[in-house]
């Protein structure tokens, strides 16, 4: 190619690379303008930093978990083998079993039970209504002036002991009384109802100013007749 035909072909080529550029600055206008600060473009440092302390987390929350594991291991027998969902399923049963022990050894050692109760039985009652024999049952939280109170209304009601056996376990007590009424002109009726008065007074309504029931529980009466 001779100089002449190059000669033509500049003025065409600085026109295109002339609307090139004058594109490129519109465009370059219409971008945004990004700050090159930390919040846009955090350092790998930063990264790094926050990955190691989420795995630190992770490996922490399953040594917590192998660690409970190992403990429940411990408790059922033959579970070295168990995978955790069989692992759990046996700790549920062997609490459920557990309880139902404890009910039935409640049962046979008369321990306190954990509401305030009480109960009247009737053992014996002759036929001129001056000897009546009830068994009574009650359960409440234990405290120093508990038994000067039941001495007291029980002589008020003029009421013989023959027979007493008596529980005391974590702040619970359970007392349980044959008691009989010799000579004394009432109804079988009356004095059930007096017992019953008076036990429930006793477990409800401390007489020492300073007792406070420890716990918030709901108290229900179980009375029986």
């Amino acid at each position: 190619m001779d100089d002449s035909s190059c000669s033509e072909y500049l003025p065409e080529t600085h026109e295109i690379l002339s609307s090139w550029c004058h594109n490129l600055q519109e465009v370059n206008c219409q971008l945004p303008l990004i700050p090159t600060n930390s919040c846009y473009f955090p350092t790998w440092s930063q990264e790094f930093s926050a990955s190691r302390s989420h795995s630190e987390a992770e490996k922490r929350r399953r040594d917590r978990i192998n660690a409970q594991l190992s403990t429940l291991r411990k408790l059922i027998p033959t579970s070295e083998k168990m995978d955790k969902a069989g692992l759990l399923r046996s700790v549920v049963e062997h609490v459920k079993d557990l309880k139902e022990r404890a009910k039935e050894m409640s049962t046979v050692l008369n321990t306190p039970s954990d509401i305030d109760e009480v109960i009247i039985e009737e053992e014996d009652e002759s036929s001129n209504n001056n000897n009546i024999l009830v068994k009574v049952s009650f359960s409440c939280d234990d405290r120093p002036e508990l038994f000067s109170e039941l001495n007291r209304g029980l002589k008020n009601l003029k009421l013989t002991t023959i027979e007493a056996n008596i529980t005391s376990l974590g702040g619970r007590i359970k007392c349980i009384f044959s008691l009989q009424s010799i000579n004394v002109v009432c109804t079988t009726h009356s004095l059930k109802h007096s017992l019953r008065v008076l036990l429930a007074r006793i477990a409800t309504s401390p007489s020492t100013p300073n007792f406070r029931i420890k716990s918030k529980r709901q108290r229900f009466f179980l009375l029986a007749t």
